[in-house]
């Protein structure tokens, strides 16, 4: 299996991490431990489960951590709305930020489909008759 460090998404999601982390510092301090702590928290989660995930013993397993990626990419998401509507990040920066994010949940989707679909050619081809 490869190093997490080299996957695409892997990639995309720390980028990310790395924009929100460098935007929540213009957010109001009362939000440190509100908005901005939940934020931060959502958008490491997501290339953190995908590097715990390749360290698992099962294909199962290391699903299951992308599925996790996925869940707290749509939290992010969330975050990202809010942070709009509170009017702590503009427009042009909440589009970006979207949009990286958009990115990284289909290469998500990508990865979670193409290992389910080696999963099942795997599962097939032990369940085929010996002759």
């Amino acid at each position: 299996m490869k190093s997490f460090e080299n996957l695409d998404v892997w990639k995309a999601a720390h980028k990310s991490v790395l924009e929100i982390y460098k935007i929540t510092k213009k957010f109001p301090e009362d939000e440190r431990f509100r908005l901005i702590d939940q934020l931060c928290r959502s958008a490491a989660s997501v290339p953190a489960n995908i590097s715990e995930g390749t360290g698992k013993k099962t294909l199962n397993e290391y699903i299951q951590f992308l599925y996790n990626a996925r869940g707290s990419l749509e939290e992010t998401r969330y975050h990202l709305i809010l942070a709009r509507d509170l009017d702590y990040i503009d427009k042009k920066e909440f589009e970006t930020l979207s949009e990286q994010y958009n990115s990284v949940g289909k290469m998500l989707n990508g990865l979670i489909k193409s290992l389910k679909s080696s999963q099942n050619k795997t599962r097939t081809k032990d369940q085929e008759p010996r002759t």
